[in-house]
């Protein structure tokens, strides 16, 4: 038996610690607020609250010698993770992990136009939220290189899955780009990442960063009607670009900006994964009665 610890203990942490759980290891996860800790109660998890956001809102609690999954999103706002700092800040030579895999985001590389990007590719952030996640990736190379615990990190993709599909989003009328105006996105179905974190933990090597996508190419538009047409919904309105720029919110357009096109090749080659929904009509086939709320 092992010990894990879950900082930000959702959806996909609850989906780790239920496999962690069912192999016979010993897992403590965090909730922000004190009505998620009944949540975990019920999946076998041991109990946080800590609400990373102040300094004085985290208990004490150990995670020396655990295997941590640090799946916790950064604050709203701002180019640096305080969440993060604040975590890093429990951190001691006396309350030491062993290993950490983190979940970052493939944003860190910003805007990559057509180009193939790897794990190699430097980064490029060019939003706040991806500044952010350089934040986090940033702290924790620091931590791990002063404490001397392992660190790997997960550049995500979108993650889409079950209870993650835009339903909401078709029944109100969003409005995608054209597909000629559209740009490369990539994604990764919720139970592929799962396997992917718990690989990470198993086999990556300290240092590694891995990119986490399907490899399928394709882009916002052609996702949001994918998903209308597997759920009987009419497809959502096309915008041209200078459309799009009057009448799409910023966040929206945000995402919009920036085009990638992922390698998964080490993650598939290194972790030895294989993917259960290599695509996304794969995907959606596994979202059947999840989706419509």
């Amino acid at each position: 038996m092992q010990t894990y610890t879950i900082i930000g203990c959702g959806d996909i942490g609850l989906r780790v610690a239920r496999t962690l759980v069912a192999a016979g290891h010993q897992v403590q996860g965090t909730a922000h607020f004190a009505d998620g800790a009944d949540v975990l109660k019920g999946a076998g998890v041991e109990p946080v609250v800590a609400n990373y956001d102040y300094q004085d809102e985290i208990p004490d609690f150990s995670v020396h010698g655990h295997g941590v999954f640090y799946f916790m999103p950064p604050q709203g706002g701002g180019s640096s993770d305080y969440r993060m700092l604040n975590f890093c800040r429990r951190l001691t030579p006396e309350n030491c992990p062993e290993r950490i895999v983190y979940i970052s985001t493939s944003g860190v590389y910003g805007d990559c136009g057509g180009e193939l990007v790897t794990e190699e590719t430097p980064i490029n952030p060019q939003t706040t939220r991806a500044k952010r996640r350089v934040s986090a990736e940033n702290l924790l190379l620091e931590a791990a290189e002063k404490l001397d615990f392992e660190l790997i990190i997960l550049r995500v993709t979108g993650i889409y899955g079950p209870g993650r599909l835009p339903i909401s989003q078709l029944k109100k009328g969003h409005q995608v780009l054209r597909p000629e105006d559209a740009p490369n996105t990539n994604r990764i179905h919720s139970l592929d990442l799962v396997e992917v974190c718990l690989a990470a933990m198993e086999r990556g090597e300290d240092g590694d960063i891995f990119n986490v996508c399907d490899g399928q190419e394709s882009s916002m538009s052609d996702y949001f009607n994918a998903v209308a047409d597997f759920y009987g919904l009419p497809r959502p309105n096309q915008l041209t670009r200078a459309e799009a720029e009057k009448v799409m919110n910023p966040l929206t357009l945000s995402f919009l900006k920036e085009s990638r096109r992922m390698s998964n090749r080490k993650m598939i080659d290194k972790l030895g994964i294989t993917l259960q929904y290599p695509t996304l009509a794969d995907g959606l086939k596994a979202c059947r009665g999840g989706g419509l709320s």
